[in-house]
């Protein structure tokens, strides 16, 4: 098996158009042709995590946290990421990341930490905008069903929970061919006025490509008629952290101890209590301060999240309970699903659940 492979099953898992714009995610490290004697999945491809692979005879690293983030210059050992990437190529062990990308999923990061904490009935917390763009094209009557069958299979018309979702509208089409053309319909020279249907369909931004080569294979026409707009409407089904509820109501101690059990969390910082119950629950792997406010206009008694700054607590205004639960916390049960996901897709190969704890932050 090759390393492309584990690619094409991990892009099944998570497509890396979900990621943000800033993020750097998928192959880091490596040559996606090479053959891969094992995978070993781990949440950061730190030095020690290559010298894990290598000893388990893995050449490929599936990591959540990409180990390259930002450019480098020059990679000459003198810090721990570039140590790992100095050991990597050495070794020829390939890295390759999911992190916003899996954060965005509706089953990934935010939807694991419901299933753990018990929180039920999810929807995005933060849905990702910029993502939706709408076809239109117009053909004959008679090619339209092959036309938007061809759509509907290359991922256009998906809304929520349904597919297929197109808009159909009958009209009048004009056009006039040159002498060097050939149309499906009419004379060269001749002006043509014709019964064309208009169909609509929406799709996500990153199927683009796809849409195009399957709306030109299916048309019947010489030159294909198509407009693509980008849609202001956010994605449902897209996007940062989960909101839902508990089964039960809390109180806010029962509340913090339920997380700090069940995330393993060293300490839990938290704003002042508003003396509620907690029954609608706000949560965002990593880093989140910038959905408070979200957290705040859905309703939720609780959110939880990382990385809070001093002032950040403040935004709390005494209407939820504001939780900094720790970053790896807030993400410790991600690796185990990526392992889940693969060994069910793959079978009899050697995919490996890293024991490297790379936490680096410690609690006295």
């Amino acid at each position: 098996m090759r390393i492309k492979e584990i690619i094409q099953v991990l892009e099944e898992m998570t497509p890396l158009a979900y990621a943000e714009d800033f993020d750097n995610v998928g192959l880091l490290v490596g040559d996606a042709q090479r053959t891969c004697t094992g995978v070993l999945i781990c949440h950061d491809a730190l030095e020690s995590v290559i010298d894990e692979a290598l000893a388990k005879n893995c050449n490929m690293v599936v990591c959540f946290h990409p180990i390259l983030f930002s450019g480098l210059k020059k990679i000459t050992g003198k810090n721990y990421v570039e140590r790992a990437v100095i050991k990597a190529i050495k070794n020829d062990v390939a890295i390759f990341a999911v992190h916003t990308a899996l954060d965005n999923h509706i089953n990934g990061v935010n939807k694991i930490m419901c299933d753990a904490l018990g929180i039920r009935n999810s929807k995005i917390l933060v849905p990702k905008e910029n993502f939706i763009k709408k076809l239109t094209t117009y053909t004959v009557p008679e090619n339209a069903i092959a036309v938007k069958k061809a759509l509907f299979n290359a991922g256009a018309g998906a809304i929520g929970n349904y597919d297929s979702c197109s808009f159909v509208s009958n009209g009048i089409g004009s056009f006039m061919g040159n002498e060097k053309s050939n149309p499906t319909v009419g004379i060269p020279g001749t002006l043509e006025e014709t019964a064309e249907v208009k169909i609509e369909v929406v799709f996500e931004k990153h199927l683009q490509n796809k849409i195009l080569q399957a709306l030109f294979s299916a048309h019947v026409y010489e030159e294909v008629a198509y407009q693509i707009v980008s849609l202001d409407n956010t994605h449902q089904n897209i996007g940062l952290g989960q909101i839902g509820e508990l089964d039960k109501a809390m109180n806010e101690q029962e509340f913090l101890q339920h997380v700090k059990s069940t995330m393993q969390c060293g300490g839990i910082r938290h704003s002042q209590f508003i003396n509620k119950p907690i029954k609608r629950v706000a949560v965002l792997g990593g880093s989140g301060s910038f959905a408070i406010n979200a957290a705040i206009a859905q309703g939720a008694d609780a959110f939880l999240t990382a990385d809070l700054k001093y002032h950040q607590f403040y935004e709390a205004e005494n209407k939820l309970l504001l939780c900094d639960i720790g970053h790896f916390e807030s993400e410790r049960f991600i690796k185990n699903y990526i392992y889940e996901f693969i060994t069910k897709k793959i079978r009899n190969f050697a995919i490996i659940l890293s024991e490297e704890n790379t936490n680096p932050v410690k609690y006295f």
